[in-house]
């Protein structure tokens, strides 16, 4: 007799605006085993499992727990069915004890008043049963950042838990701190706990997996068993795409350097960084998740401070301690989070595009009338952006949106653009949009970093991509040789 798998999920679809995040995406799990879930950036295996935990509603598809239909409609449904879910971004109180971070609304009560003693004495005997060293009483602000990942681990499993899901769990521990997490893996399993485990580290995969199942682009690839597939298939699944036709052919040859960084670092972020942007030149960074893609970005935009090393900007060595230090040297940033960093989303399309330039229209301490109208109205134009000068930028679409911070450096003299995911979350249309203004960009002298997960995005628009692992640069390729799988081997440091 077949035991049913204790969780089926099939078909499962989820569409946001103008994006499939889920096409169909089928997932099982059995009682005892650790199930490794491998894609990359974006090819939806987060969406996944905030659908699994609660956090999204599927649009479509069946859910089935031990066999019988399962709705999860929110959190508390989830941790009902006996499914925990353990993010990287840690969710801990720090000034709270590791007893009470573990029991957080939960805690055992007498007479209307926390029972401190049942509450570390239960904190005790959990930890001791998953194998951790650890008092109840220490706030979790002294602790290390393994430590507070076995903490997140614990307050996952108080209670009952059929189904754990673990995301990209051992990104910040060291190799030791991997081996006891690992131990804790196995001891779930052996008690018929199903794991579904979420990596960009190959070697973990072999390590503790059992099956793997391979997402793309939203769509279900593969899934077998880990003894039937090497790692070069698993890359093959990942990467195995089709560069699209859309990118817009480049004929710029580089010139005179524009932006050159040396050895620099923000520990324990970015450690010996160096390249050299010329213009006319798109420079692709790749990377995985926490691979310090971002933090380099924010960088050279000054938003966070070097710890060591040089910038120079056409030959002047840079000291930025603020954004608007970079502004003022013709450095652009479009941050990743467009609407958390890029746009102030209740002000006008107009005020937005000269936020950055009010300095410079300003006089005496005030704005002429009609200042902002003049410099934001060309660029509004050029952009085809689809508004009217006097709307809220919160109304519009994604890619729209993202027009308004491009026009934010392309009314002032920008010549350096730091781009982060300048394509996340913006239809077809724009995106061809977007890559026709980066190659008008850098007809005219500009100089392009893009970071990107999209690997055809990178070799479509980069002349040199730069493979990023570690807070280092693993690797660096000419666009014009190489390849997604050679891409992200590198970003996988097998390389």
């Amino acid at each position: 007799m077949t035991t049913a798998p204790v969780l089926a999920m099939r078909d499962i679809r989820k569409s946001f605006p103008g994006v499939v995040a889920l096409a169909g995406v089928d997932l099982t799990l059995n009682a005892g085993e650790v199930h490794m879930l491998l894609g990359e950036n974006g090819a939806g295996k987060s969406t996944l499992m905030k659908i699994l935990s609660g956090a999204y509603r599927k649009d479509a598809g069946e859910i089935r727990i031990n066999d019988r239909p399962a709705e999860i409609r929110s959190p508390h449904d989830a941790l009902a069915l006996g499914i925990r879910v353990i993010y990287q971004e840690l969710s801990l109180v720090p000034h709270l004890s590791v007893a009470e971070n573990i029991f957080l609304g939960a805690e055992p009560a007498r007479a209307g008043w926390i029972d401190r003693h049942t509450l570390e004495s239960a904190t005790a005997e959990l930890l001791a049963d998953l194998g951790m060293d650890l008092d109840p009483r220490t706030p979790v602000a002294q602790l290390s950042v393994a430590r507070r990942q076995m903490v997140e681990i614990a307050k996952a499993l108080r209670g009952e838990a059929s189904v754990v899901v673990m995301d990209e769990p051992t990104s910040a521990l060291t190799a030791r701190e991997v081996d006891q997490l690992f131990a804790i893996i196995k001891r779930l399993a052996e008690r018929g706990v199903a794991i579904v485990y979420i990596t960009h580290r190959l070697d973990e995969v072999y390590r503790i997996g059992d099956r793997v199942t391979v997402l793309r682009d939203g769509h279900h690839v593969a899934t077998h068993a880990l003894a039937e597939v090497t790692v070069n298939d698993l890359v093959r699944l990942m990467a195995n795409r089709e560069l699209a036709q859309h990118f817009p052919a480049r004929r710029v040859k580089p010139g005179d350097a524009l932006l050159t960084v040396t050895d620099l670092g923000r520990e324990p972020f970015l450690s010996g960084v160096s390249f050299t942007l010329h213009a006319g030149e798109i420079i692709g960074i790749a990377g995985l998740l926490g691979a310090g893609r971002s933090r380099l970005a924010r960088v050279l935009a000054g938003a966070d401070r070097a710890g060591q090393g040089r910038i120079e900007c056409r030959g002047e060595a840079l000291t930025l301690r603020s954004p608007a230090d970079a502004i003022r040297k013709g450095i652009g940033l479009l941050p990743e989070d467009r609407r958390a960093g890029g746009l102030v989303a209740l002000l006008t399309v107009v005020r937005n595009v000269a936020l950055p330039h009010g300095r410079r229209l300003a006089r005496w301490g005030f704005l002429p009338p009609r200042s902002e109208d003049v410099l934001a109205a060309p660029v509004v134009s050029n952009l085809h952006i689809k508004a009217t000068a006097t709307q809220a930028v919160r109304s519009l679409s994604g890619g729209n949106q993202q027009k308004v911070v491009l026009g934010k450096w392309l009314a002032g003299d920008a010549r350096v653009f730091i781009f982060d995911e300048p394509t996340r979350g913006v239809d077809v249309g724009a995106k061809i949009e977007i890559y026709n203004l980066m190659n008008r960009l850098t007809e005219s002298g500009a100089g392009i970093v893009m970071i990107s997960s999209e690997l055809p995005e990178l070799l479509g628009m980069s002349d040199r991509i730069l493979v990023m692992r570690g807070g280092r640069v693993q690797k660096e390729f000419d666009a014009r040789n190489a390849t997604q799988e050679g891409v992200l081997k590198a970003a996988l440091g097998l390389h």
